[in-house]
């Protein structure tokens, strides 16, 4: 068996706005939103709509691959630009992610999810995950190889989450899952955390 690559010490942050977050602590930092802001610290944040454009970086640039409060804004369904067709944006997206992770990278997303109201009071939230969604992008299943997914996520972890202060993966401590646990039950966890593994 081939050793494993040390992954690539940049991370990318989807939906950055003007600061990219950074759950990994990688030292390489990039962002991807609609426009570039004025001025950056210490990053570099492209411009590209995620709905209609590709992610603009190399195949296997990233160690990591962030998208915070973004999936639930990346449309499921959109016509063709002939009008004759249709396409998958959110799965072109889902694609184009372990495109740009190294083997072994790391997606952390975080969504307002099913059935909770956040995720669907906010009416620019046109793509509402469940529980099961991740079963259409991981292994073995890859439901979405049905709509022209070619790449493969395992699942590291999912859980159910109260945005905050629970967006960043560090504490794992037992009182922070035990936390985790009674939100849920009590109906406010309003957010699914996603920590998928690009496998190629």
């Amino acid at each position: 068996m081939k050793p494993a690559l040390p992954l690539p010490d940049r991370h990318l942050d989807l939906g950055c706005g003007g600061r990219p977050r950074n759950p990994y602590g990688r030292k390489h930092l990039f962002g991807v939103d609609l426009s570039v802001p004025s001025e950056s610290r210490g990053f570099e944040i492209a411009a590209a709509n995620l709905s209609i454009d590709r992610i603009p970086f190399p195949d296997g640039h990233f160690g990591s691959v962030s998208a915070y409060d973004f999936l639930e804004h990346v449309p499921r369904i959109l016509p063709t630009a002939d009008g004759r067709g249709t396409r998958f944006p959110f799965i072109e997206l889902m694609d184009d992610i372990w495109r740009v992770l190294a083997p072994g990278g790391l997606l952390y997303a975080v969504t307002p999810a099913y059935p909770h109201p956040a995720a669907f009071q906010d009416p620019t939230h046109v793509n509402i995950l469940t529980d099961e969604s991740h079963h259409y992008f991981t292994t073995p299943r890859l439901l979405a190889r049905m709509y022209g997914f070619n790449g493969t996520f395992e699942l590291v972890r999912q859980v159910r989450i109260r945005p905050r202060p629970d967006y960043e993966p560090q504490d794992v401590s037992l009182h922070h899952k035990l936390r985790r646990r009674r939100l849920a039950f009590q109906g406010q966890a309003s957010h699914l955390l996603w920590e998928l593994k690009a496998v190629g």
